[in-house]
């Protein structure tokens, strides 16, 4: 019987057990006899469907390959290891130089006298052949006698010395639609996809080569037509394409559903019809331009399709939906579009704790938590090397679940929390002491401890010192309130705002006052990061103005619409498992120090710069175009925490929680290079989900008030006069051109005795300064 290992975790405890250690350690002393007790796995096919493996056929999309060394029989035993130890001491070294042409998914010594490796399978070899292969590229031979799918491996353990190399896309096996050619070709071999349980109420298409695939006609249980017939309703008031748009509108309507049917061409041709007289090959070719145009996240009209047929309640189970498609394999919730499975630990828990449909919120909360806690990391960002310094809002209605972000938050920081508590402590004996001595001459100094989670609820002198005492490394705060902040800082905001716009840009901030008893602070670099929750009117009480740069520098996360949504059979909650492996990630982070370059970051983030600019100077968008310069700022920093977070997890797996500490310890510089390893693709894209939430969000909360604030005659840029005075109605009486005694009569008109010749000079002395006139050589005045 056969039993699927989803992660990583599983998989190194499975191989890290005692007893696993215990049989190891034997068949190492020479005890070969006790190998059949070894954890067996499988890398080459998947279970038939009452879990048995004898005599499966459903190939996986990997295969596992036997790398056997078999010493000459008339060889002594000492003579025997020699031999043994040669023949295997060049191969990790070898394979692992072609890892990337082999697709590596898995490197392990074997028990006894080799090596099993395990690769991406190539779709269109036989099993035999994708042996055949792999030998030729790398060079050494399989054993022939293992080259059947269902041949498993007696398993070793984990450590480095027995597992050489894992990759996380060993965990997302799949069965893999093959159609490979046997002979000359006249005989094909089709396998089938294995589908998600959600995908039922299949029907077969047939391909232009005659063989048969089957597509699924229902998406969470849900139609195609009716998600079709809903996605008209939503985005073109109910109308199906006619002639005169059905060119745009399927083509709009197949660059949507791609995301759900994976960018495959036939599943696509399968659901989408030809509309009001459009011929197949029409239909089809719209298709294909559709596939080729560019992926730019999940697209908001689908979203909205997909929340008018209610379908928040599966929002988390995208992740288990697989692409027919093997070249596409970007999974993604329909809120947030990450792939949950390949966040690195202690992210991937956090959302386990608010459930997948509010990835978007916590990660955007937690993020200031993880740049506070790496407050020694220096990220060049267009050149400029800062901390990685944030501030966040969760915006959302009430009961929307922004509560579950609470007790996250408060696992990330537990560390810096339980260092604060001692120190408020400290501060509570001296206030006790400076009670007791209240009237005598000596008084208890007051110490200053480097308290840095601050509450909100606090004054502008009493943060100012705080900040002035952590000794170089940020300050944090959180409320789940946000009106917190509104009623506290009513009468101060502008110094709130000033504060938090320093503590982005890590800025210097001075604080001078006369008295010997003031706050005077003198802070080279203000580091404090800053999240906040709250209702989108408290948003608007917390970011008030709109031209100052403070609601640029926030980032903005919105939980989804959950007014119909049904109540969870199991709530999400926080347990103590994931608290522990949060706790671990958060401990490491503080040993990050030094500055980093991440250029395939920043190449990424210029590039989702110019695309945006160049969207917006097609609709002459000023406001998103602006926008776009700090919301590529801070999601790099956000991308960095999660490459961060990637970095603590690949030194606990490879040393365990004591052994990564030590690493961070004694080789500075390490993480650095790990970090640079961690700009993989799926961070990359990462990166853009990000960018283009804080882009969507800003402009979703904030556009309407942008605008009409720069359009405000209260702005200082508009330099449109104003006109609210008698001047002001005497200026539109005149002519184009009019003469001093036209001006004195229109002003006599109008403010009548108060006028003299005196006040009609002054009054065109003024217009003069202000641009509004100008007097011709003649004597008359000419408006400009």
């Amino acid at each position: 019987m056969m039993r699927p290992v989803l992660t990583r975790e599983e998989y190194l405890a499975l191989r890290g057990g005692g007893e696993q250690r215990q049989l190891m350690q034997r068949i190492r002393g020479g005890e070969e006899s006790v190998k059949n007790k070894l954890q067996q796995m499988n890398y080459s096919c998947l279970p038939n469907e009452d879990g048995s493996l004898k005599g499966s056929t459903r190939m996986s999309n990997t295969v596992g390959m036997d790398i056997d060394f078999v010493a000459p029989k008339e060889l002594k035993a000492e003579e025997r290891q020699a031999w043994l130890k040669e023949r295997m001491a060049g191969v990790p070294e070898l394979v692992l130089s072609r890892k990337d042409e082999l697709g590596l998914q898995m490197l392990e010594r074997s028990a006894t006298k080799g090596y099993h490796l395990v690769f991406r399978r190539r779709p269109e070899l036989s099993q035999e052949e994708n042996l055949k292969w792999a030998s030729d590229l790398l060079g050494v031979k399989f054993d022939d006698k293992a080259k059947d799918i269902t041949r498993v491996f007696f398993t070793t353990t984990e450590e480095p010395e027995e597992l050489i190399w894992l990759e996380d896309g060993l965990f997302e096996s799949e069965e893999l639609i093959v159609s490979f050619a046997i002979g000359n070709g006249a005989e094909r071999s089709e396998r089938k996809c294995e589908e998600s349980k959600e995908v039922k109420n299949e029907e077969p298409l047939m391909l232009s080569n005659g063989a048969t695939k089957k597509f699924p006609t229902h998406y969470h249980g849900i139609p195609f037509k009716d998600i079709i017939a809903k996605y008209w309703e939503v985005n073109n008031r109910g109308f199906e394409p006619t002639q005169g748009d059905r060119d745009t509108l399927t083509f709009q309507l197949a660059s949507d559903l791609r995301h759900i049917c994976g960018k495959n061409f036939n599943w696509l041709n399968q659901v989408i019809p030809c509309y009001d007289g459009f011929t197949p090959e029409e239909k089809q070719q719209k298709i294909k331009n559709a596939l080729a145009s560019k992926y730019e996240g999940f697209p908001q009209r689908l979203r909205d399709t997909l929340n008018a047929l209610q379908m928040s309640d599966v929002r988390g189970k995208m992740d288990d939906v697989e692409n027919v498609d093997d070249n596409d394999n970007e999974l993604s919730t329909v809120n947030s579009q990450l792939s949950i499975k390949k966040l690195p630990q202690g992210i991937q828990e956090s959302i386990d704790a608010v459930g997948p449909h509010l990835a978007m919120p916590v990660l955007t909360a937690i993020c200031p938590c993880i740049g506070a806690l790496a407050t020694g990391v220096k990220l060049d960002v267009h050149g400029q090397k800062k901390g990685l310094n944030l501030i966040a809002y969760i915006a959302g209605d009430f009961a929307s679940g922004k509560g579950g972000i609470d007790p996250v938050v408060e696992a990330w920081m537990s560390e810096v929390r339980a260092q604060d508590t001692m120190y408020q402590m400290q501060e509570d004996e001296w206030r006790a002491k400076k009670r007791a001595a209240k009237n005598k001459k000596d008084q208890p100094e007051e110490p200053k401890l480097p308290v840095r989670f601050l509450p909100l609820n606090n004054t502008v002198a009493n943060l100012a010192e705080r900040l002035g005492n952590t000794e170089g490394k940020h300050a944090f705060s959180f409320t789940p309130e946000a009106d917190t902040v509104a009623q506290k800082w009513r009468s101060a905001m502008s110094d709130f705002s000033v504060m938090l716009r320093q503590s982005y840009d890590g800025s210097r901030y001075d604080r001078e006052a006369k008295s010997a008893e003031a706050v005077n602070v003198h802070i080279e670099h203000l580091l404090w990061n800053v999240t906040m929750c709250g209702t989108p009117d408290a948003l608007y009480r917390v970011v008030s103005n709109y031209t100052d740069g403070f609601q640029s520098r926030i980032a903005v996360a919105r939980t989804p619409d959950n007014t119909f949504a049904p109540l969870e059979d199991k709530p999400y909650v926080i347990t103590d498992r994931h608290s522990e492996r949060i706790r671990q990630i958060a401990h490491l982070l503080p040993l990050m120090q030094g500055e980093v370059e991440l250029p395939k970051l920043e190449a990424k983030g210029r590039e989702w710069v110019e695309r945006i600019r160049l969207e917006t100077m097609k609709n002459d968008d000023r406001t998103r175009a602006r926008q776009r310069f700090r919301v590529c700022v801070t999601a790099q920093r956000m991308t960095c925490c999660l490459m961060l977070c990637k970095v603590a997890e690949l030194l606990i797996q490879k040393h365990g929680f004591s052994g990564a500490e030590k690493q961070l310890k004694t080789s500075a510089d390490m993480w650095k290079t790990m970090l640079l390893k961690a700009q993989t693709p799926q961070m990359l894209e990462a990166y853009d989900i990000i960018a283009d939430s804080l882009l969507e969000n800003a402009l979703h909360f904030f556009r309407d008030r942008i605008e009409n604030a720069f359009a405000s005659r209260d702005y200082a840029g508009n330099n449109d006069r104003r006109r609210m005075g008698k001047n002001d109605s005497i200026f539109e009486r005149l002519d184009v051109q009019f003469t001093f005694e036209q001006a004195l009569q229109h002003s006599t008109a109008v403010k009548g005795t108060y006028s003299s010749r005196n006040s009609v000079h002054q009054m065109l002395k003024n217009w003069k300064r202000q641009g509004l006139i100008v007097k011709k050589e003649n004597g008359w005045y000419q408006k400009m």
